[in-house]
């Protein structure tokens, strides 16, 4: 299993764009998603604890969970399954979400250093406003955000198709030889490989070993990330 700083060292390209996945990488809401989405799976009849959820669908899109759910059910999802399972998420990250620790610090270091960098996810543009805005990230991240609903209206896909992260580098004018992608789920970093960008698997809780098999080269503490990237500062986490 190579280590992110090994994956980088095989580079041959220089670093023009970061492109951040949201959920598990900036923002820790996965448990609150899980819950929410077990909870919505479970009225379709599918038993499925939050934990399941986490384990199957992590990263994964809306199309993908409806298509499993309508799998494992035997039954046609109803068509408003989408929406309402939208607003329920909207209203828990109300509540409950955080930011991942150092993540602050380190859009703040890559800013000052002028690295440009961009956020791409499969969540909805309102799911992540909610998010970025209870955690203090909304004016850090300002216009920089992607969201697999900007593919489907043009017929697209998001993660683990390449599309998304391919229309963030193209927001960006950069190259995909020269683009760095942060991850924490199996689709993601498919969808980098795809898209024909590096991708660093953030894993703090495990071994990252799922990651590595996508190419992904991991790293466990988002502090390490700016000397990885060759921005001299070092991040501090707070007490």
């Amino acid at each position: 299993m190579l280590t992110a700083r090994e994956v980088l060292a095989r580079r041959d390209q220089p670093i023009d764009l970061v492109i951040f996945d949201c959920d598990g990488v900036l923002i820790d809401s996965e448990g609150v998603a899980s819950i929410v989405l077990s909870k919505a799976l479970r009225t379709l009849g599918w038993m499925i604890t939050p934990e399941e959820c986490e384990i199957t669908f992590l990263g994964t899109s809306l199309r993908d969970i409806v298509a499993r759910a309508e799998a494992v059910t035997g039954r046609p999802v109803p068509p408003d399954f989408g929406a309402s399972f939208s607003r329920s998420m909207v209203a828990a990250l109300r509540e409950d979400v955080a930011a991942i620790p150092g993540a602050a610090e380190v859009l703040e270091l890559l800013t000052e250093a002028g690295m440009p960098w961009r956020v791409a996810s499969n969540s909805s543009h309102e799911e992540m406003a909610v998010k970025f805005g209870r955690t203090g990230l909304a004016g850090l991240v300002g216009e920089r955000q992607h969201s697999a609903e900007d593919m489907t209206r043009i017929g697209l896909n998001g993660k683990p198709d390449p599309h998304l992260f391919l229309a963030a580098a193209r927001a960006a004018g950069v190259p995909p030889a020269r683009c760095v992608v942060i991850e924490d789920s199996v689709p993601g970093s498919r969808a980098a490989r795809a898209a024909g960008m590096t991708c660093l698997g953030f894993s703090p809780r495990a071994s990252g070993v799922e990651l590595a098999a996508e190419g992904a080269g991991v790293f466990k503490d988002m502090a390490e990330l700016p000397a990885l990237l060759g921005i001299g500062k070092q991040v501090t986490q707070p007490c």
